[in-house]
């Protein structure tokens, strides 16, 4: 049966009111520091969490605001099309088994919604048009943090496959200024690179306010040219809905509720944030390239959308999690086919969990090493733990018997000196290097001798079989 699928904000936020996963704020709140502290709490509430949404706020004429809304494993599998019970395990999977249908060739619309309204140079203002506020007491500013930036390769502008779809942190500065962080292993830092070597401005569309699936894939690490749309298509098993932008003639969302055109100005740094990122501390103020908004186009009364990131899990945990462990799999899978699962859900993979089957003694050695120097990897990944085949790296209570019983320090640590890593990384010195680990909780196979291990325990033959009657023994009881 084909998934469910969602073109644009609105549908899917009526999706997640008819399944009960969305609660509306109807009573008067403050911007700060009610509306990030309501994200903050229904964070806390855990894997069935809903999202809000606001329409009340002191001080905003007429403001609609959403939060939360891939905040919980409910949420992320009805954005999917599944049925909102669905495990994350099972999510993986489903993720794994529509990726390998990529590509999906989008489908070019003509009158999006967010062509109703426009505005240009200095007409310009964005804290007019949206409803800005901090999301963390400590942040330096007002923040754009879940709106997908659109680029292109200057030196292959018209390569689809090039065209970036990324998520960024962008720092409102002026009634049409941003502050913009690209990390130096992301896409669009490569493509300002470029421009900034021709003596140019790298132009760019933003958009705020849109459908599950693509915020999705502007959070996922793809190849550098792999299309994001053509990759969203693949995940919701439908073509993905793109129209041309006004002023860049960028592919943009189709269903967005806000876009954004302008230029990331060449050779232009200032001073941007501190911002409470997800992992879960703030990042120092840095220069960084600044954007200028050249035109904007807005539905009426937009919906504006945002997300709390913090100490986690907060609901950028539930939206990049299964986006950072799937490309990992693949990326490993296709060098080295006896890896099984990759569990990648711990700060955007800083920190990544692969069973594998093993060729020869310090096989797994070699598969962590590698998870490292995979593209997302060389940024991201500074701890990789390699459990056997019969150990789920989602189940933690058994990758902690694997690191436990496993691991002898003398021969299974391998530490990697002055690695890259992304310079968010609080535990980076200077900012953007640092060691990385590979930890091997697999059990050694020749030439490797080392240990006792030829007396394991497992479960009984008939042990799957009264999970089951177990399991319908307690739904028969309800």
């Amino acid at each position: 049966m084909k998934s469910k699928v969602f073109d644009d904000l609105r549908g899917f936020l009526s999706e997640l009111d008819r399944q009960g996963q969305l609660l509306r704020i109807s009573e008067e709140v403050t911007a700060e520091p009610d509306i990030a502290a309501a994200a903050n709490a229904a964070a806390r509430l855990g894997d069935t969490a809903p999202a809000l949404m606001f329409d009340n706020v002191a001080g905003f004429i007429k403001a609609q605001i959403a939060v939360g809304v891939h905040g919980s494993w409910r949420n992320h599998a009805l954005a999917l099309g599944l049925p909102m019970e669905t495990s994350m395990r099972d999510q993986v999977a489903e993720f794994i088994r529509r990726w390998e249908t990529f590509p999906v060739a989008p489908e070019r619309r003509d009158d999006p919604p967010w062509a109703e309204n426009s505005a240009e140079g200095d007409e310009i203002d964005l804290f007019s048009l949206l409803p800005l506020f901090r999301l963390n007491d400590g942040d330096g500013g007002f923040y754009l943090d879940k709106a997908p930036v659109i680029s292109r390769d200057p030196e292959d502008p018209d390569n689809f496959g090039k065209q970036n779809v990324g998520i960024y942190r962008m720092q409102v500065k002026g009634a049409r200024r941003l502050g913009l962080q690209p990390v130096p292993m992301h896409d669009i830092a490569l493509q300002l690179t470029k421009a900034e070597e021709r003596g140019e401005d790298l132009p760019i569309a933003i958009a705020v306010g849109n459908d599950p699936v693509i915020t999705m894939m502007a959070g996922t690490p793809l190849e550098y040219d792999q299309s994001e749309y053509e990759m969203a298509g693949a995940l919701r098993q439908s073509p993905y809905p793109i129209s041309s932008a006004p002023l860049t003639g960028f592919d943009v969302p189709w269903g967005a509720e806000v876009v954004l055109e302008g230029v990331i100005e060449g050779r232009t740094r200032e001073l941007e944030g501190p911002f409470g990122e997800f992992t879960g501390h703030y990042s120092g103020g840095r220069k960084m390239p600044v954007v200028r908004i050249d035109r904007v186009s807005y539905r009426t009364d937009p919906i504006f959308e945002t997300l709390y990131l913090g100490m986690p899990w907060t609901e950028i945990d539930f939206l990049i999690g299964p986006a950072t462990c799937v490309p990992l799999y693949q990326q490993l899978k296709a060098e080295y086919p006896e890896v099984q699962a990759v569990n990648a859900m711990y700060t955007h993979g800083l920190l990544a969990i692969i069973s594998t089957k093993k060729r020869y003694g310090g096989f797994a050695k070699a598969v962590g090493v590698r998870a490292m120097t995979t593209p997302h990897g060389l940024g991201y990944v500074k701890m990789a733990i390699v459990v056997d085949e019969d150990i789920d790296p989602f189940n933690l209570p058994q990758v902690m018997w694997a690191l436990s019983t496993k691991v002898n320090p003398d021969g299974d640590l391998v530490q990697l000196p002055k690695m890259s890593v992304m310079n968010l990384d609080p535990s980076a010195v200077p900012p953007g290097i640092s060691d990385k680990l590979v930890i091997d909780a697999t059990t050694p196979v020749a030439p490797d001798v080392r240990g006792h291990y030829g007396q394991a325990a497992h479960d009984l033959p008939e042990t799957a079989q009264w999970v089951t009657r177990l399991n319908a023994m307690l739904a028969d009881r309800i």
